[in-house]
């Protein structure tokens, strides 16, 4: 769980009250989404959460919609530009995307936000941010296939098959946990998935 999440489930000391800021309340938003889809977005609950009024709610946002795309929008910053920003400190192509697969796949174990997400596309704003997302990360991984010397349709081809299993691991991994391999087996299960990927 990052920290935006921990900060976001944490009630608030009432003793010591700060002025909660919009990005509070997109950090409790998000968590919520991870927690109980997006029905558990809801003002009165997310206020008990952080120790707050529905008053310092609508001192940041109009209405529950503007939270939901204010959310949205923390989960496309912290689940997708801090990774990209982390890993892209590694300047081996190869290296950058076992680590970007590694780190991925760690942080969604731990975290329902994606499958939630994935299970709320009906809904517009939802829909709109997983577009966003996946146009991003999709790009961002065909972009990698590239620089290691793959032709820009196959580096396409092999970013999306990266992607699709990424995917389809967060889902396995939140409905039968138990089916997939654990703590060092999981590392060389993944460590496979990548050479199958990059193998010409």
């Amino acid at each position: 769980m990052d920290m935006a999440a921990q900060r976001a489930k944490a009630p608030r000391d009432s003793g010591a009250r700060q002025r909660l800021t919009a990005a509070d309340w997109a950090d409790a938003a998000l968590a919520a989404m991870g927690e109980g889809g997006l029905a558990a977005v809801a003002v009165e609950p997310l206020a008990a959460r952080l120790g707050a009024t529905k008053g310092s709610f609508y001192w940041h946002f109009s209405n529950r919609d503007a939270l939901i795309e204010a959310a949205l929008e923390r989960w496309e910053e912290i689940g997708t530009e801090a990774v990209i920003t982390e890993v892209a400190a590694e300047p081996d192509p190869g290296r950058r995307l076992r680590r970007l697969l590694l780190m991925a796949a760690n942080r969604s174990a731990a975290d329902p936000r994606e499958v939630s997400l994935l299970a709320s596309a009906a809904h517009p704003r939802v829909a709109a941010a997983l577009a966003r997302v996946t146009a991003r990360r999709l790009g961002y991984v065909a972009a990698l296939f590239t620089e290691l010397g793959f032709p820009e349709d196959e580096a396409r081809h092999r970013g999306l098959l990266a992607y699709t299993a990424f995917l389809g691991h967060t889902q396995l991994g939140h409905a039968v946990p138990q089916s997939l391999p654990d703590g060092a087996a999981r590392d060389r299960y993944l460590d496979g998935v990548i050479e199958t990927l990059v193998r010409p």
